[in-house]
């Protein structure tokens, strides 16, 4: 596992991590949030070994990364930002100095060559230099010198920077599948990266910790949790649905996105606090009105709660 006790780095007056303690099981994915300058890389790079705290302490895998710092970092795989190599080796020979790095030899190094060239698609860029690559491939070089060791634990930051559509895809499903029996750390300011793959979420704002909980119970926290979403098939009917919404009892609030030409009735915690299930007792509500009226509901759907919604009101 990974253990931190009160982690904090300064430099000079500024505290960039401050007084952090948490600690991440074997088989979790943690999502670790936070805005631009919030601390984020800061606190991978002390986890990684590459930076020493001012204060505090942490534990891999049951080592200490002061005191045993070599036993901690052979159970890390560590993709950095911007994931920098040699730009003038060309990617089988970069692979092959981590190789000789990590104490890989004989029929392993070969076998474990071959898993992440052909998982990460690297097959067809070996013999050209990084420096020529695209950022996407570059990345991919990264994760691959990450994952090269088959570590128990993965610190990765950033890991789907500068890839395309297809390619986050492919990196989501390599972290969900490893994530059976490996401990994995994702730095990230994408939040439906989280979505996909994180089974709990930590936010960091100014070096503190200020949430920790799973991607469904922090989007729970959302003024959307049990909110009700939908579209009318008449446009002229839609500013007449939304002053009516807003005069029923269950509802706190309307919001219109024109763009979509869609309506989200949030819903008065104080009326629906007490239902069992507050989103579908504001559903009933809105579809009685419907029929009353003689209207179509389109796309109608309860929300779960909006996670960018919570990391803006807790980090604002």
């Amino acid at each position: 596992m990974i253990e931190t006790q009160h982690l904090t780095r300064r430099y000079g007056a500024l505290t960039a991590v401050d007084d952090l303690t948490f600690r991440v099981e074997p088989g979790e994915v943690l999502g670790f949030l936070g805005p631009n300058g919030a601390g984020k890389s800061t606190t991978m790079r002390m986890l990684a070994g590459f930076i020493t705290p001012s204060s505090g302490s942490a534990r891999v895998c049951g080592h200490d990364l002061e005191t045993a710092t070599l036993e901690a970092k052979r159970c890390i795989g560590y993709l950095p930002e911007g994931a920098p190599s040699y730009g003038e080796m060309t990617v089988r020979g970069f692979l092959g100095f981590i190789a000789d790095l990590r104490g890989l030899e004989g029929n392993a190094r070969r076998l474990r060559l071959e898993h992440v060239t052909e998982r990460l698609q690297l097959g067809g860029v070996l013999e050209q230099s990084i420096e020529t690559l695209s950022k996407g491939f570059r990345r991919r070089v990264g994760l691959a010198q990450a994952i090269l060791h088959d570590p128990p634990v993965l610190l990765l930051d950033e890991p789907t920077d500068g890839l395309d559509p297809n390619q986050k895809h492919e990196v989501r499903s390599l972290i969900n599948e490893m994530a059976r029996d490996k401990l994995i750390v994702v730095s990230t300011h994408i939040l439906e990266e989280v979505s996909a793959v994180c089974s709990r979420a930590i936010i960091i704002a100014q070096g503190r910790l200020v949430a920790d909980d799973t991607p469904a119970g922090l989007a729970a926290r959302s003024r959307y949790h049990n909110a009700v979403s939908f579209r009318l098939d008449s446009a002229a009917a839609l500013e007449s649905a939304r002053a009516a919404l807003a005069q029923m009892p269950e509802v706190a609030s309307v919001e219109f996105v024109e763009r979509d030409q869609k309506l989200t009735a949030l819903p008065q915690p104080a009326t629906l606090g007490n239902a069992s299930e507050p989103g579908l007792a504001l559903m009933r509500a809105i579809t009685g009105w419907a029929q009353a009226q003689g209207l179509v509901l389109r796309d109608l759907a309860v929300e779960s709660g909006r996670l960018d919604d919570v990391f803006r009101s807790i980090t604002a």
